[in-house]
């Protein structure tokens, strides 16, 4: 059996023509005000220019990568992949939940936290029916592991890449403070996860029949340049580059084999337009004063001033969404330990309110046209469940690391 490119899960449920959504028209109100901001010199200029130098090779990251992971999908290497898992399962639920998260955590960590909200999780939604298993415990550890494993790498979240280079010169300076909270964001959610839905966890299932991608080239093409991209992105320094290189080279090949697989959807329009402006937006509050209550640096690296940067983090990630959260509460973290304390609270942190990452709303969009529910209200519940511990138990390992 092979495996068709079209992507059923994707479609948009009561869409109609070109209708505008709200959260588009947010996005162009907040993109007007911040052009307002530039165009008037309420922002100004020298502010500006800084700005777009410091943002720009993030926000083309963004955009490779996304062009990426979206070809990748379209060549099947994702279904492969989950097909594979389930075959390697054997039919124990519980062998098949430990693959279903490295998964979970190699996306995130290599290919950013969004990648596994918009690809990864339709595609473990629909390994788990179709192979009979509640789909929510596995739903919610994509996720939850979105946001929690994307601490890893500079590449992992768009926080992470507006802090690397104050953190230190290249990934390896990074990775010495992030890799023991990054454990910590795993276990503790995993653990949750494995006790509270530990019937399904530990139940058994029918394994799938295999199935080949509809096209072996573009299959195979793309699962070379994602192995040879991974590392590179964990080893490169400018990060945008071997993302721009990996994009370009898929497009190449998709312009012979399956041209219309290459539309402008693939650029991530809205979420770039977004991050663009609110960088403006909070980049003018800063130079303008309105932010300086909550920007006075927090001194020392005891446990206690880390939790409370953490937590400052993690609240204000909750409320106003993690991007903004950290771009407020960026000059109050004063050295590289401070601000790894930070990224902390704004990346383990936003598990509660649906607002608080992009991914939470992005992976919500998709499990609904899949045909899951989950109730806001529950999913805030077990959301603080998770993200308080996960939280405390980050930052004192950070404590530790640190000292």
């Amino acid at each position: 059996m092979r495996l068709s490119h079209a992507r059923p899960y994707a479609r948009e449920v009561g869409t109609r023509g070109h209708r505008i959504r709200p959260g588009a028209v947010l996005v162009l109100a907040l993109v007007a005000v911040a052009a307002v901001c530039v165009v008037t010199g309420f922002l100004p200029s020298d502010d500006a220019e800084a700005l777009g130098l410091r943002t720009a090779p993030v926000l083309g990251f963004v955009v490779a990568i996304t062009i990426v992971a979206e070809l990748a999908r379209d060549a099947a290497v994702f279904d492969v992949v989950s097909q594979r898992l389930a075959r390697w399962g054997r039919g124990r639920v519980a062998l098949l939940w430990l693959l279903v998260i490295a998964l979970a955590v190699v996306s995130t960590v290599f290919l950013s936290l969004d990648t596994t909200a918009v690809i990864v999780t339709p595609v473990v939604v629909v390994l788990a029916q179709s192979i009979g298993v509640p789909p929510i415990p596995f739903a919610l550890a994509t996720v939850w592991l979105a946001n929690t494993a994307s601490l890893a790498l500079p590449v992992s979240n768009l926080t992470n890449l507006l802090a690397a280079r104050q953190i230190g010169d290249g990934p390896a300076a990074f990775v010495a403070l992030s890799w023991a909270p990054t454990l910590v964001g795993i276990l503790v959610p995993v653990l949750l996860l494995t006790l509270v839905h530990r019937r399904t966890v530990f139940s058994r299932y029918r394994t799938p029949p295999p199935r080949r991608p509809a096209d072996p080239v573009l299959f195979w093409t793309a699962t070379g340049v994602l192995v040879v991209l991974m590392p590179a992105l964990a080893l490169s320094h400018d990060v945008w580059i071997p993302a721009t290189v990996a994009a370009v080279a898929l497009v190449a090949v998709f312009a012979v084999r399956r041209r219309r697989a290459l539309r402008w959807g693939l650029v991530p329009w809205q979420a770039v337009a977004l991050a663009a402006a609110l960088f403006v937006l909070v980049e003018t509050l800063h130079a303008r004063g309105a932010l300086d209550v909550l920007t006075a640096p927090i001194a020392g690296d005891g446990f206690g001033d880390l939790l409370r940067l953490a937590a400052l983090g993690a609240v204000s990630a909750n409320a106003i969404n993690n991007l903004p959260a950290y771009l407020v509460l960026e000059p109050a973290a004063g050295d590289p330990v401070a601000l790894m304390a930070l990224l902390i609270g704004v990346n383990l942190g936003p598990l509660i309110t649906p607002w608080a990452s992009l991914a939470t709303l992005l992976w919500h969009h998709r499990i609904t046209a899949l045909g899951v529910e989950i109730r806001w209200s529950r999913f805030m519940l077990w959301g603080t469940v998770a993200a308080v511990p996960t939280v405390i138990a980050a930052v004192a390992v950070l404590a530790l690391v640190a000292g």
